[in-house]
């Protein structure tokens, strides 16, 4: 059996396209998938401050072409993708809740709700009433729901997994690690991800 770590973060539309795309591999009777939220934001503070720098001091050029190229991904994944008001978006309750989403078996439908919400709809999900609503979509206990993801421990693990990342060399959303320590960055690499698997099986 060969493990995959899944680090993600709901606010970045390539974690989006990388969630979708990584299904069928995770799928596979070879492999086991762990999901592992975090807080992108927590990454950039610490090992990766140049994304602050790019976003306000953009090359058009290039920025014209990252949102052809993401509009491209996005029609080949088969999801949409916009452009929502609210971006970067503060993501910290809706991670804190992907974790309470994964305790109970519903991370996939928490999680997948969470990228439409924000990628699709381009909903604030910031704000509680949308956190709220989709731990409700996801078939979570909503009461049950917002009390753990205010609750310290909550706080603690996600930070735990947002420094695990750094310690690991990470520094960005998506993050996969193939059986410890092979590291694969962006949705685009999980194709070199899924060659190294197959590779190891033949």
């Amino acid at each position: 059996m060969h493990q995959i770590e899944f680090f993600f973060d709901c606010s970045s539309p390539w974690t989006y396209l990388a969630f979708e795309t990584i299904q069928p591999i995770a799928a596979r009777d070879d492999v086991t998938l762990v999901w592992k939220p975090f807080l992108v934001g927590g990454v950039f503070n610490t090992v990766n401050p140049s994304v602050y720098e790019n976003r306000t001091n953009p090359v058009p050029s290039k920025a014209r072409y990252y949102q052809k190229d993401l509009q491209d991904w996005a029609t080949l994944v088969g999801i949409k993708i916009g452009s929502p008001p609210v971006f970067p978006v503060n993501s910290v309750k809706v991670m804190r809740g992907a974790l309470v989403a994964l305790e109970d078996g519903r991370l996939m439908e928490y999680a997948r709700c969470a990228f439409q919400r924000y990628w699709g709809e381009l909903a604030d999900i910031s704000r509680d009433e949308e956190v709220k609503s989709i731990a409700a979509a996801a078939g979570l206990d909503v009461d049950e729901f917002y009390r753990k993801i205010n609750d310290q421990e909550y706080k603690d693990r996600l930070r735990a997994l947002t420094d695990e990342l750094v310690e690991r060399g990470g520094f960005g959303s998506p993050t996969l690690f193939l059986d410890g320590d092979d590291m694969y960055f962006g949705n685009d690499r999980i194709q070199l991800l899924a060659a190294k698997l197959d590779r190891s099986g033949s």
